[in-house]
């Protein structure tokens, strides 16, 4: 069972706390952070990215979440399966999505009251109870002006004001009685790619995690069923639960009864074992000396079948002790932040057959210049390609049972830069 729930913010100051049993005390949040920082610190390159998903405690196992800025951490004291208590952790900050349109300490601050609500349905005695949306939505009503109106005069809103389901199909996850004047949905598959990638242009590893997300605008209880090109492609797939598992495995589709409004049908990953799989090749020179450095750094696009490549950053953290840097680049502009020893290039968008965007420049080392000459050099890289998939994944036909309209179905790409590294 999950017996606790810890939402922190940024700085590991405690936004949400919500106890479905005993009481746990606050301290365990402070080892909490004491663990993250150290973890951080053990490290050049670390973030709160990096740091452990379960945390071991003298008392507890520390199972947490990072997302957007905020951390949901549970203490975990008993025999419990880790996979349901991420699952659930994961889907506390999908609903907030889903209610409020985006997560952050503010929001959570400015609705504080139906969060809370959201929580008590989410769970009972400890254990997933009510998690789709559809479900919640008939119970907890979404913030509007009215309600926000009365929050803040300090009005109840608690089990005096709540609603309770009414209009639930059999299926927990989709609405009785929906109906729409034009019947569509749209699938859009995103795909992330994460590569380490060494300085001759080779891939160390390369693989692709994709999502399918769904809006859903179908009236009554539609029955479908989804079909793609190749899908054999992909591997390690998870699934909405209105997906009926044993027909993907046994015929490839996907065959469900979609909820209503946005979700997110399938998530999967690729491997990419070729190099020839990467969209873009980055080009990384960098000359030490005795007292600094030159370096060059040259963009090529390699393969997205004609499409350009749009929002491109690349980042080039540099050893602590640089103090001066100049540089000029013929695409884009380019930033240091003396601060942070960072160099960040912003680059916008690189189109086929056009020249290749080309940093150069140099930095200069402060007393440290041996530990800089024998430091590593990892360039980050960012970027969004439109209507492309990496995997190569496609939406072949869409059959629609049970009812007697032609929907409209609407089919969106993207391919973009995940964790993506070029070694100098």
């Amino acid at each position: 069972m999950i017996e606790s729930l810890f939402v922190l913010s940024p700085t590991g100051k405690v936004i949400i706390e919500k106890h479905w049993h005993e009481l746990i005390p606050r301290r365990v949040v402070d080892y909490f952070n004491e663990q993250v920082s150290k973890a951080i610190a053990s490290g050049e390159d670390l973030t709160r990215e990096d740091v452990l998903p379960i945390i071991s405690s003298p008392k507890y196992q520390l199972i947490n979440v990072y997302r957007d800025g905020l951390t949901y951490l549970s203490p975990i004291t008993k025999e419990v399966d880790p996979m349901m208590v991420f699952e659930f952790l994961h889907r506390i900050p999908d609903i907030m999505q889903e209610y409020f349109g985006q997560v952050s300490e503010t929001v959570i601050k400015e609705n504080f009251v139906t969060v809370y609500q959201l929580l008590e349905e989410m769970m009972d005695d400890g254990f997933p109870l009510t998690t789709e949306p559809n479900a919640l939505k008939e119970i907890v009503p979404a913030p509007n002006l009215i309600n926000t109106v009365i929050t803040t005069m300090g009005a109840t809103t608690s089990a005096s004001t709540r609603k309770m389901p009414h209009g639930m199909s059999n299926l927990p996850w989709r609405k009785a009685g929906v109906k729409y004047t034009r019947n569509e949905i749209f699938f859009d598959i995103v795909e992330e790619i994460d590569a380490i990638v060494d300085s001759t242009g080779k891939a160390v590893s390369c693989e692709a995690h994709g999502t399918i997300q769904t809006n859903s605008r179908l009236s009554g209880m539609p029955d479908l069923t989804l079909s793609f090109v190749n899908p054999r492609l992909v591997d390690d797939c998870s699934f909405h639960p209105s997906v009926r598992f044993n027909k993907w495995e046994s015929d490839k589709v996907l065959s469900f009864v979609p909820p209503d409004g946005h979700f997110r049908l399938m998530s999967y990953r690729v491997n990419l074992p070729s190099q020839q799989n990467l969209p873009v090749q980055v080009k990384p020179s960098i000359n030490i000396g005795a007292n600094g450095a030159k370096f060059d750094i040259t963009v090529s696009l390699r393969n997205t079948e004609g499409k350009p490549l749009e929002n491109v950053v690349l980042t080039l953290p540099l050893h602590k002790s640089t103090t001066t840097l100049t540089a000029h680049c013929n695409v884009g502009q380019y930033m240091f932040d003396p601060v942070g020893k960072v160099l960040r290039w912003d680059i916008g968008k690189i189109v086929p057959r056009e020249r290749a965007p080309v940093l150069s420049g140099s930095f200069g080392f402060g007393t440290s210049s041996e530990a800089a000459a024998n430091a590593g050099y990892n360039i980050g890289v960012e970027f969004v390609i439109n209507s492309h998939s990496l995997s190569g994944l496609k939406v072949d036909v869409l059959k629609l049972f049970n009812e007697s309209y032609k929907p409209y179905k609407g089919v969106r790409t993207m391919t973009k830069a995940g964790r993506y590294q070029v070694r100098a």
